[in-house]
């Protein structure tokens, strides 16, 4: 038997390997790792965790937890993973990088970069489709929309397709 915090542990883990898309598709996922679970635990840790369903580029929902603890560096893998999903369009207005994202995904986007601990960015604000991204003086907002651009995979002109 599993404690709540292995529990939501493990859903961390899970949303954050791929899409899940629904409850009984991350009850599943625990079984596998050998927690039982029923749907209704799932719902209660999701809705305790923050979790919330967003809309990924191909037009599904997904489950994403939009909060973790501040001191959690994200690894560079799973940041190009998250740009790479997410992110639209990069744009410059210096000291400002403006990214574009699918609606209800900006918030995504913004905790991946904060938590990154990215050279060059001092802040990220979100709304529902855009997050404003604050350069540092030093690096300039140029160089941080060329690197988050190359993390998303977007061609020249920072707009994907």
């Amino acid at each position: 038997m599993s404690t709540k915090t292995e529990r939501q542990q493990a859903i961390v883990r899970a949303i954050a390997a791929g899409s899940v898309t629904s409850q009984p598709q991350l009850v599943a996922a625990l079984r596998k790792v050998g927690i039982r679970a029923t749907q209704a635990t799932v719902s209660r840790d999701l809705d305790e965790m923050g979790a919330v369903k967003v809309r990924t580029a191909d037009g599904e929902t997904a489950y994403a937890i939009p909060e973790f603890a501040p001191d959690r560096i994200a690894p560079m893998d799973q940041l190009r993973r998250v740009l790479g999903e997410w992110v639209a369009e990069v744009h410059v207005s210096a000291p400002i990088v403006v990214i574009r994202t699918p609606p209800g995904c900006a918030h995504v986007v913004a905790s991946a970069l904060d938590r990154s601990r990215l050279e060059g960015l001092i802040g990220t604000v979100a709304g529902d489709d855009t997050v404003l991204c604050v350069a540092d003086a030093k690096g300039g907002a140029v160089a941080l929309a060329s690197v988050l651009s190359g993390l998303a995979g977007l061609g020249r002109g920072g707009r994907r397709g």
